[in-house]
């Protein structure tokens, strides 16, 4: 982890000489309101996605289950984009494993194949597959699940045992769902889940398929509340916004925190060069969908469009304001130039990623061992993440913004730790 000292009045100091023509309460109300779009965006998105569920498991077939994946790709990119606002602002970070959290013991939701294994030390309950289990025993107590509802998954499954791989709620319990587990390895191809898995009667394959839709209609509900709720705490009246705006210094470091731990220890390490040190297939972030590409880049952006107070909405409309980068282009012009090329470099760097993925190059065969093509395209977005990284640390320094750490990561900061 990156340490720097204590907070200082110094940033007050600085932040309030004339010659900063931006102020600080205006960035952070600008910041305020674009992580209204943000997750708005993320809700209208999720909304989508409702529908194309609602409507696979009304009426199966191929063409439902198609359209509702690419509802679930649609809204993952305005989602991945507001992960900036996690680490600084505690209210995001506490409410962000319902919504995104990974890897999963899928096993946990649904059938899994025989390589899979069952259960381990770690979890009792890898393989319990609930969609199969109308009643099943967690803590010595009959849980009763013969209803699968939104209550069922978050407030029972979710996390279940206190082991966090027991993930019942969110995108990618939705992901497994709908594509079902890659078993291709370092192979080409994401999940191969047929449509058949929602057919009623006879047409239903590997069971229980009223079930599964029932699980899969109830996550993608629960999905669009949590993000009803974050739209709300973001509000002019809301929680979140209150809680940032409420001292300056304190608001400012919350950007810097969220920008410079997604960066690092979040992206960098634990997403990705975790992945290429292990060489594992599982080690990506959309792992049954192979949408790993577009996280890493949209992770990417995100930490961009806060830094520039830009953000362009999932209708085409651009969102701007004041942002960070105009307090740092009063106090040093260099430092801001810096900071906009690296982020820019990093953004290049991930969109390398995705145009190969995009063109066959998949990120999990990215991953295998002796790829020194794929090792290559992965170490050039982690390169670009800790560069910017570093000039992130330049600008704490220069706004005199004390008192922030910036996640780090075993894979970064103590290799050898990773294989102990």
């Amino acid at each position: 982890m990156t340490r720097l000292p204590h907070l200082s009045t110094a940033l007050a100091l600085v932040l309030a000489t004339p010659a900063f023509a931006t102020e600080p309460a205006e960035v952070l109300d600008h910041y305020a309101d674009m992580a209204v779009a943000k997750y708005e965006d993320s809700l209208i998105t999720a909304q989508r996605l409702q529908a194309a569920v609602d409507a696979l498991v009304s009426t199966p077939s191929a063409e439902a289950l198609t359209a509702a994946r690419a509802a679930w790709l649609a809204a993952r990119v305005p989602y991945q984009q507001s992960e900036v606002y996690r680490f600084g602002n505690a209210i995001v970070d506490d409410w962000e494993g319902k919504v995104n959290a990974w890897p999963l013991d899928e096993g946990l939701i649904d059938y899994v194949d025989a390589s899979y294994g069952g259960p381990t030390d770690e979890n009792a309950f890898a393989s319990l597959n609930v969609i199969a289990s109308p009643t099943f025993t967690l803590s010595g107590a009959e849980v009763d699940a013969t209803e699968i509802t939104p209550a069922l998954l978050e407030e029972t499954l979710h996390e279940a045992d206190g082991v966090e791989a027991n993930v019942a709620t969110g995108y990618h319990a939705i992901e497994f769902l709908l594509w079902g587990q890659d078993l291709n390895g370092h192979g080409a191809g994401p999940g191969d889940r047929p449509w058949t898995d929602y057919a009623p009667g006879d047409d239903c394959t590997n069971g229980n398929c009223d079930r599964r839709g029932a699980f899969l209609k109830a996550a993608t509900d629960l999905l669009v509340s949590d993000l009803e709720w974050m739209v709300a705490q973001w509000a002019d009246d809301g929680a979140a916004r209150a809680e940032l705006t409420a001292d300056a210094e304190a608001g400012i470091a919350a950007i810097l925190t969220g920008m410079g731990s997604l960066s690092y220890g979040e992206t960098a390490g634990e997403r990705m060069r975790l992945g290429v040190m292990l060489n594992d297939p599982e080690e990506e972030h959309s792992c049954f969908a192979d949408n790993t590409h577009n996280d890493h880049f949209y992770n990417g952006i995100g930490i961009q469009n806060v830094y520039l107070g830009e953000y362009v909405r999932v209708d085409g409309t651009l969102v701007s304001g004041p942002a960070l980068s105009d307090l740092v282009v009063a106090a040093d012009p260099a430092l801001d130039a810096e900071m906009q090329g690296k982020l820019a470099m990093a953004v290049m760097q991930l969109g390398r990623i995705k145009t190969a993925a995009e063109a066959g190059f998949a990120y999990d065969q990215m991953l295998e061992q002796g790829n020194a093509a794929g090792e290559a395209l992965i170490m050039g977005g982690v390169n670009g993440l800790v560069d910017q990284t570093r000039s992130i640390e330049r600008v704490i320094a220069v706004l005199n913004a004390e008192g922030i750490e910036i996640e780090g990561s075993d894979s970064l900061d103590n290799p050898s730790a990773v294989f102990e």
